[in-house]
């Protein structure tokens, strides 16, 4: 006779999630900073996490990274369980670049890479490709009391290169940079990514998240409130859309004909300017009518909701 008692499910991560979070959960007395998340990261992905201050965001990557232990729930890391003695070895292939970084100031830039690469036993041949990397190459020999903050924060990044680690954790990356250095620190993740690495990222500058990640998770009050793809989320959220239509004056009553018929929330005109919004199951109802004009419309720009829209649509 067949048993009928089920199998216990395996709590094991599939084969090609490299970070795999199950009902975790940490509490510091009646604090509940990270409340039963589950949240996977697949192999090569660019993922982003997002949050107030306090979400529970550095808390879950200290966990993550074994620095602090869950206190409950199971984590792992390249399929190795963080709290497991196996974990040593996979943490090898692990850089991370913590919110605040701190260096020794009589120490130089290189001194720095070469004193985390003995840490790491990583090769101390690959300090210097990884300081020019990071746009320091001619800074190498200047002490760090010398630095920027920018610059400091470039260091921090080409500690967590060393060892060409295949998992990285980028707590709030971009602090101190200006917009170039954001721009040259997201073209690197660029190449990282396309070499199979998986990173994560928190931010707090959330329009420079937007384009970036494949995907993003939504963090409030130790929960994830929403895992997807920046559009898959905004069409989760379902947001209004703004059209943004330039047209010669004259003709914008011909526009307010045109879309009278239409359920769209709003319609503002000022001199050749008008922005329509609609739900998005209108927006091709809305395009046809426009497209009906006869060459009346001089441009269009269809604006979807930013990232910071479905953030405060989810977390509020």
């Amino acid at each position: 006779m067949e048993s009928t008692i089920p199998e216990a499910a395996d709590a094991r991560p599939k084969p090609e999630a490299v970070i795999s979070a199950h009902a975790v959960t940490k509490h510091y007395g009646a604090v509940h900073a990270v409340e039963r998340v589950d949240l996977e990261v697949q192999r090569g992905e660019l993922f982003g996490l997002i949050g107030h201050n306090g979400a529970g965001k550095s808390t879950l990557f200290k966990m993550m990274l074994g620095l602090i232990p869950a206190t409950s729930g199971e984590i792992f890391i390249d399929h190795a369980p963080v709290a497991g003695s196996g974990f040593r070895a996979v943490r090898r292939k692990i850089g991370y670049l913590p919110e605040n970084v701190v260096f020794y100031d009589n120490l130089t830039g290189l001194e720095t890479l070469q004193f985390f690469s003995k840490l790491k036993g990583a090769p101390l041949q690959d300090c210097v490709p990884a300081l020019a990397r990071v746009g320091l190459i001619d800074a190498a020999r200047r002490r760090v009391r010398e630095y920027s903050k920018g610059m400091r924060q470039r260091l921090g990044f080409a500690q967590a290169l060393l060892g060409r680690p295949q998992i990285l954790f980028l707590d709030e990356p971009t602090t101190g940079l200006d917009p170039e250095a954001i721009r040259e620190f997201y073209t690197i993740l660029r190449g990282l990514r396309a070499e199979g690495v998986t990173m994560v990222v928190t931010s707090h500058i959330l329009a420079e998240l937007q384009e970036r990640v494949d995907r993003i998770a939504i963090m409030s009050a130790g929960k994830i409130q929403a895992i997807g793809s920046v559009q898959a989320l905004r069409e989760q959220m379902d947001l209004p859309l703004w059209f943004d239509i330039r047209i010669a004056s004259e003709h914008v009553d011909s526009v307010r004909a045109a879309l009278g018929h239409l359920p769209v929330s709003a319609i503002e005109a000022q001199g050749e300017r008008i922005a329509v919004q609609c739900r998005r199951e209108t927006k091709m109802s809305v395009l046809e009518a426009l497209a009906a004009l006869d060459g009346k419309v001089l441009d269009l720009h269809v604006r979807e909701p930013s990232l910071e829209d479905v953030f405060f649509g989810f977390s509020d």
